[in-house]
């Protein structure tokens, strides 16, 4: 299905997320994994944290009213994780992170998101974009 308009940003940050994976997965094992780590880190800041409080605003509540209850469920889950993960300062945390992260940002894309266009109304996704 194609992208609703009011979701598109969001679904355009889930590029960056793919980036700090795959950046997190080369550095994994090298000399440069925690000059690497800490640039991931950074990164989740900027990028992440915010999009992860939009959803967690604006597009979680809606999905939960429309009955959605554990897609909400499994999205705020994966959050607390990835916030735990890049929190720690080890290799097997920033592999796991990058993993999760990946799966996370696959099921928002097939799953939430699609969902989200089809359940919720056009003032509900507006409000995603404000």
């Amino acid at each position: 299905m194609k992208r609703c308009t009011a979701l598109r940003d969001l679904s355009n940050e889930h590029h960056h997320g793919l980036v700090l994976a795959k950046r997190a997965i080369k550095a994994a094992g090298t000399a440069d994994e925690e000059k690497a780590w800490r640039g991931i880190q950074a990164r989740f800041v900027v990028d992440l944290e915010p999009h992860f409080q939009l959803e967690e605003l604006v597009l979680l509540p809606a999905l939960e009213q429309a009955g959605e209850t554990e897609l909400v469920r499994r999205t705020l889950d994966d959050h607390v994780e990835l916030r735990r993960l890049i929190s720690e300062d080890s290799a097997q945390a920033m592999t796991g992170f990058a993993e999760l992260l990946t799966q996370h940002i696959r099921f928002e894309e097939r799953e939430l998101f699609e969902v989200a266009q089809q359940k919720l109304s056009s003032a509900e996704l507006a409000a995603l974009a404000d």
